[in-house]
């Protein structure tokens, strides 16, 4: 796409365009996604669809640099967001230690904490130091032990206005904008109106300033759950199987490497 967008872009995008945010986790498929994505999200949602565990719970922060660092080595002029893992900002301290250390060694523009009132000073803190900070409200991948389960939010009134304190809270904080995971739609516009921050959402409707998927939900690379939110925009478990049982075949009947393949 040229020249990487910046944080006033992301900022202004607020009620214009909807940007494109992509997950990656390597530099084969963050080059990929150059050309299309306006943000990679180096999401700890390779803990699950990467390294097959089943929550984001466990993921390291030598994991997330190393992740991240691959992905900025392939996509060097795409906006970056690296994932905090859970545990590396619990308290100020750790939040800004671990924060500059993503800083320091990778390459990305930002860092996204989940989290909104509770939250808010840890945002500060970080913001003060001159990091950039993505939030993230609704439902919160990394306390779903805690809370019992993945649970879509902003289903009474109560929560909605929950919703609207956690991004107002978050926005004061000095936050450039904010993921909004597994909202009902209609709060979603609600939550939306009451900020100046971008949305960007998933399995939030279509009333925010970015959707993001997770990469092998939308290529169809992850068979074993599809979220009722996900578009597959390609059968790529299908391709990749067809392609390897080809190969396989190939290989059995000696046709491959034919007479183009050898020196």
């Amino acid at each position: 796409m040229g020249k990487k967008i910046t944080l006033n872009t992301i900022r202004e995008s607020k009620g214009n365009t909807p940007l494109c945010v992509i997950t990656a986790y390597d530099a084969l498929f963050a080059r990929l996604f150059a050309d299309s994505a306006d943000i990679i999200l180096v999401g700890d949602s390779l803990n699950m669809s990467f390294a097959g565990k089943d929550d984001t719970l466990s993921t390291t922060l030598d994991q997330m640099i190393y992740h991240a660092q691959a992905v900025n080595q392939g996509a060097p002029d795409t906006f970056t967001i690296c994932d905090m893992p859970f545990g590396t900002y619990s308290d100020t301290k750790s939040a800004i230690k671990n924060s500059i250390r993503v800083y320091q060694e990778t390459s990305c523009d930002a860092i996204k904490i989940e989290g909104g009132v509770e939250k808010a000073k840890i945002v500060q803190a970080l913001t003060d130091e001159g990091i950039a900070v993505c939030g993230h409200i609704g439902l919160l991948p990394q306390s779903v032990r805690g809370d019992g389960g993945y649970r879509v939010r902003g289903k009474s009134e109560a929560d909605v206005m929950k919703l609207v304190d956690d991004i107002g809270a978050i926005e004061e904080a000095g936050a450039f904008c904010a993921v909004i995971e597994g909202v009902k739609s209609e709060a979603t516009v609600i939550v939306g109106e009451s900020t100046k921050l971008p949305l960007i959402g998933i399995g939030a409707g279509n009333s925010v300033d970015a959707q993001v998927l997770v990469f092998s939900d939308l290529l169809g690379l992850y068979e074993p759950f599809v979220p009722k939110f996900v578009k597959k925009y390609a059968d790529g478990a299908s391709i990749t199987k067809d392609a390897l049982k080809r190969f396989r075949k190939e290989v059995q009947n000696r046709s491959f490497p034919s007479k183009e393949q050898c020196y």
